[in-house]
């Protein structure tokens, strides 16, 4: 897949999250959203501790049902002796999906990924998939959904600029559960295959309410891939305790 199909697929990926979203603003109601704060330690092609921030909106209505996530991840290293700052950790990503319901159980999704990590070996990566879910599970307490469908990746590799382009099979299963008043326990995971490199990314997350707005989260995000530059690590994990502000 070249490039100018690439753009055409991002283009039409960015063009249905936008039309999803004019039919949520139609009804202003139902949006909920969050802010996080918190403290992360990571490992892999960065080890420290570092300060990431987070932002999550969600809708879920009668047709249509619209998530979009953004984040900031950094740190500096500053050497005692030399006094000399240096950059430990850098990375910012969007995430953006919307899933049109056919029934209480069926669905077409559309998804646009990008991240920059500045120690992933990538410039960038970006990710737009298209495809069909199904939701096993839609208990009040318990909501079980699996993903599968094809996308396109491109990525551009830090040490040379040059750009890569690759059709995936995206697949994915989500799962969120009430275990309390107070306490929910979500995983969120992805894996993308291809014939260059396959990328699978868990997000598993224990979140206790402290009152109506605030909670404390505990989450593991683990991410792989099976083929990078040389001198970067294929695995990357971080473990954040963050402070989550609903409004």
């Amino acid at each position: 897949m070249n490039s100018k199909h690439f753009i055409v697929a991002t283009a039409s990926a960015a063009s249905l999250l936008a039309a999803g979203a004019v039919f949520a603003a139609e009804e202003s109601e139902g949006w909920q959203s969050s802010a996080e704060l918190g403290i992360v330690n990571t490992s892999g092609n960065s080890e420290t501790s570092t300060v990431n921030a987070k932002f999550n909106s969600k809708k879920d209505g009668e047709e249509w049902r619209h998530s979009i996530a953004l984040s900031a991840l950094g740190s500096s290293t500053t050497d005692t002796a030399t006094d000399i700052k240096t950059t430990s950790a850098e990375k910012y990503a969007f995430n953006g999906k919307s899933d049109y319901k056919f029934n209480e159980f069926d669905f077409l999704f559309i998804s646009l990924d990008h991240e920059k990590d500045r120690f992933s070996g990538y410039e960038f990566e970006t990710t737009v998939a298209v495809g069909y879910g199904r939701r096993l599970v839609n208990d009040e307490d318990l909501t079980f959904d699996v993903e599968i469908g094809p996308g396109s990746r491109r990525v551009e590799v830090a040490t040379t600029g040059q750009t890569e382009t690759d059709a995936i099979v995206r697949t994915g299963a989500k799962l969120n559960w009430k275990i309390s008043e107070t306490a929910t326990l979500t995983e969120d995971l992805t894996a993308d295959f291809s014939s260059e490199f396959d990328t699978i990314k868990s997000v598993t997350a224990l979140t206790a309410k402290v009152n109506t707005s605030l909670a404390l989260k505990v989450s593991l995000t683990i991410k792989n891939n099976s083929e990078v530059p040389v001198g970067t690590e294929k695995t990357d994990t971080e473990t954040a305790v963050t402070l989550v502000y609903s409004f």
